[in-house]
This record gives C-alpha cells, sequence and structure tokens, in this order.
C-alpha cells in the first residue's frame, strides 16, 4: 500500500530540473533586495511574489546564496539564510530567517522552511523534497544518520514526497549506505519532537504525535497513528491502519488494524475508531472483528496455534471472502517471515 516515495519526487521535480541551466541565481534582474518600501515580513506573506510577477525573487541582502544554487522564481529567503552551491528550491519557497539549505537538495514547489530549520547536509548523497512541504522551527532534515556502520564518504539518500508537515524539532535522517534510502511518502504529519532514523520507510497519510521514535529500517505503512512518547524498535514494522497508544515502546511487529499498548507493547483490540474514520463499511468492521476474535481470543482448547487458526480463516467461506480480512491475514503471517521481528505478544482472555 506503500508509494515509491522517490519516484514521486523525481516526476514532481522533472520540470524543475529542465529549467536549472536557464534560470540561475546568476540573473538578478528578477531578484529584489530588501528596502524602505517592501520589508521582509510582507514579502513572505504576499502573494505577488509568486503571483503578480511570475519571475520575482525576494533575497534578503543578509542572506548567503551561492551563485552556483538554482533559485526558481517565486521563492523567498529571509536573512540570516544559506543556501549551498547544489542547492535547488523550486517555485515558491520560502525560507524565513535563519534556515539553511545544505549540500544536494532538491525542493520541490511551494516548500516551506520555518526560522531554523536545516535542510540536507554537506556530505555525499541527496535529499530529495517534493512539493508543499513544511519543515518546522529548528528541524533537521537530511542530516547524516547516527549509525555506526556508515562509512565517511559514502553516499546516503534521502526522499520525502508531497505535503508533509514535519514539526519542531524533529529529525529525519538520511540513510546509512548508497544501497539504501529513507524514505516518506505524502500527507503525513510528524509532530515535535519525533525521530526518524536512517533507513525508515514511511507510506502515506501517517501521524506520529509527539516524541515518537523510529530507530533504523522501521517500516510505517499508510494510515498509522502513534500516541506521544512512542519508541519503536530497529526493523520492526507498522502495518497500515494500526494504533500504537502513547508511551509504548514497541519491540515486535504490529499487523493491519491492530491497536497496541504498554512496555512491551501487546495487542489490546482493534482500530475500531481508525477504522471507521477512514470509511470502512459495518461489515468489513464485523468481519475483522471476528477474525480477530477467532485469531487472539479463541477460548476453544482445540484450536490450536496461531497457524492453526490462520488456516481455518483461510477456510471459513464466509469471512475468507471479505478482502479486508484477506489483508489482514496476509498481514499477521508476514510477521513471521524471515528478518521480521514477529507479531506482537498478545493476552489469553478467558471470553469474548
Amino acid at each position: 500500500m506503500m508509494v515509491d516515495a522517490k519516484e514521486a519526487c523525481q516526476g514532481q521535480q522533472l520540470e524543475f530540473s529542465e529549467k536549472q541551466e536557464s534560470d540561475p541565481i546568476e540573473d538578478l534582474g528578477t531578484v529584489s533586495s530588501f528596502n524602505g518600501r517592501t520589508s521582509f515580513a510582507e514579502s513572505m506573506g504576499s502573494s505577488s511574489v509568486s503571483g503578480t510577477h511570475p519571475g520575482h525573487k525576494f533575497i534578503h541582502p543578509m542572506a548567503i546564496v551561492h551563485p552556483g544554487a538554482i533559485i526558481n522564481e517565486g521563492v523567498v529567503i529571509g536573512p540570516f539564510c544559506t543556501v549551498g552551491p547544489e542547492a535547488k528550491l523550486g517555485r515558491g519557497c520560502k525560507l524565513y530567517p535563519n534556515s539553511h539549505v545544505c549540500g544536494n537538495t532538491e525542493m520541490g514547489e511551494g516548500c516551506v522552511l520555518l526560522t531554523g530549520a536545516i535542510v540536507g547536509a554537506d556530505i555525499p548523497g541527496q535529499t530529495m523534497l517534493g512539493c508543499y512541504n513544511s519543515i518546522g522551527h529548528h528541524a533537521v532534515v537530511g542530516v547524516k544518520c547516527q549509525d555506526m556502520k556508515y562509512k565517511e564518504g559514502d553516499e546516503c539518500f534521502l526522499f520525502i514526497g508531497s505535503n508533509n508537515d514535519i514539526r519542531e524539532h524533529a529529525s529525519v535522517h538520511r540513510s546509512s549506505k548508497s544501497s539504501d534510502s529513507t524514505v516518506i511518502g505524502d500527507n503525513n504529519l510528524i509532530m515535535g519532537s519525533c525521530h526518524v532514523a536512517h533507513d525508515c520507510k514511511l507510506g502515506n497519510n501517517n501521524i506520529l504525535a509527539n516524541g515518537t521514535l523510529l530507530g533504523g529500517h522501521v517500516v510505517v505503512q499508510d494510515f498509522v497513528h502513534t500516541g506521544g512518547a512512542v519508541a519503536v524498535h530497529q526493523f520492526c514494522h507498522m502495518d497500515s491502519f494500526s494504533f500504537i497508544a502513547g508511551g509504548s515502546m514497541v519491540d515486535r511487529d504490529v499487523p493491519m488494524y491492530m491497536m497496541v499498548a504498554g512496555d512491551r507493547a501487546e495487542l489490546r483490540g482493534l482500530n475500531l475508531e481508525g477504522m471507521r474514520r477512514r470509511g470502512f463499511s459495518e461489515l468489513e468492521v464485523k468481519s475483522i472483528r471476528r477474525a480477530y476474535q477467532k485469531l487472539f481470543m479463541n477460548t476453544d482448547a482445540d484450536a490450536g496455534g496461531l497457524e492453526d487458526r490462520l488456516f481455518e480463516l483461510d477456510s471459513n467461506d464466509e469471512l475468507a471472502k471479505v478482502p479486508a480480512v484477506k489483508l489482514m491475514l496476509r498481514s499477521v503471517r508476514s510477521c513471521f517471515e524471515e528478518n521480521r521481528r514477529g507479531i506482537c505478544k498478545f493476552r489469553h482472555w478467558t471470553s469474548v
């Protein structure tokens, strides 16, 4: 269910990349400087910057922009900002005071860097953002990973899709090696002080609440919601529509639709409210609940182990015909594949 954010970013940057040769920063005829008539605050909020004057750029005289940087039309760069020689800023990007774009970094149309934000790093590799991403105050995105296996000089990568909101003091790291990449899809909300470590893969429409910490190589599919102060062990998977309660320490995989809580996190039921909000039908919700009960709340002494119950559900004429149930069973089975962490522990209730 996850998209390839790298391909999405590259597609969004295609039109922009074609303009690089013809629109370098040396074209100062289209750049306006700070003056008594136009304040920086007015320029940041003025629609005329990217609307009325399509070739207009505003670069504050106290900003440091390398001549080799590619600055597209409608870009606004505030005071004390720095833009490196390999940076490429798409149409209408806004850099608030003291924000920085470093290294080989591409930003699509309409991206915003708030005060103190840092995107990219002066190391081999690349950081690529799609369109309309917001990087919060003092967030760091695309910096070097904290993996001891990283070797100086190796290329490392971060690919982010579009319409993501990465809030204040969050950190998103590049991959630990050139053969992999950190990937974030579209429409994700990553709240304050979250951490997305090297080689993580995030899909679309996820919400990571304040202080969520993802270890290296964690996979988060789509529509996953975490509470505050959640920590996820490296290499864990959190499948679509799952919910991680606040304060949970997750050291095993979380299957689709499940809700987990605790230290260490255990299955506590289904994310019923999340499914309803996402438009699941009454039949789908009832079928998923029945399948969950048969898997994890079965009081029949002859029900056998988890594999036996999965086989029984596959043979159930009524439940096996529901696509949402089939996806859930596939998700549970995948937790036991090679190089996976196994499923979160589940309590053995005495009744349903």
